[in-house]
């Protein structure tokens, strides 16, 4: 694994063999940071089930000014630690997603969220997020999964198949 552009283009990031983890395949990060490079200069970032930190780094490599990183599991702690030494603007909350989303009052522009597969917490992360108030107006939830049925009523801009896995870009909007 690696950093695919940016200031941090081909640092290598350390992987990972966890049983429910898995990486974003380098193609799929290409073509998902290709769909949201405009957004990402001085953005403020949310990699919610960090893992190896690979969404977050990448984020940071091409122009965010901070991303959080929320990673529960204390091994993948480790990992996302050595990967994110010598990475400005980059915060480390190891918790559960739901402390961190109850226990925090940043907001964000973009959000990553790359859950294990098969617990299905996209819906109540996106849900949490609004609920708490951690997105600013036009924020982008960027979604990794493979079967989950996400049900919401913010805007899908964008949805794209890579073989068994999606990627949906939703987008919020503050209601007046």
């Amino acid at each position: 694994m690696r950093v695919i552009s940016g200031k941090y283009k081909n640092k290598k990031l350390e992987g990972f063999d966890i049983d429910g983890t898995r990486p974003t395949m380098d193609r799929v990060k290409e073509s998902l940071f290709g769909m949201i490079q405009n957004e990402l200069i001085d953005s403020s970032c949310l990699d919610l089930f960090a893992g190896s930190g690979s969404l977050g780094i990448e984020a940071l490599s091409n122009g965010a000014s901070i991303c959080y990183f929320v990673e529960n599991n204390k091994e993948m702690s480790k990992i996302l630690k050595n990967n994110l030494n010598k990475i400005e603007d980059a915060i480390i909350e190891e918790t559960d997603y739901k402390r961190f989303i109850k226990d925090n009052n940043f907001k964000f522009d973009i959000v990553f969220l790359d859950p294990p597969y098969k617990l299905n917490l996209i819906n109540n992360a996106i849900n949490s997020l609004i609920e708490y108030d951690l997105l600013n107006d036009n924020a982008l939830l960027i979604c990794e999964l493979e079967n989950e049925k996400i049900k919401t009523s913010l805007e899908l801009i964008k949805d794209k198949k890579y073989g068994s896995k999606y990627i949906k870009i939703y987008k919020f909007k503050k209601e007046n």
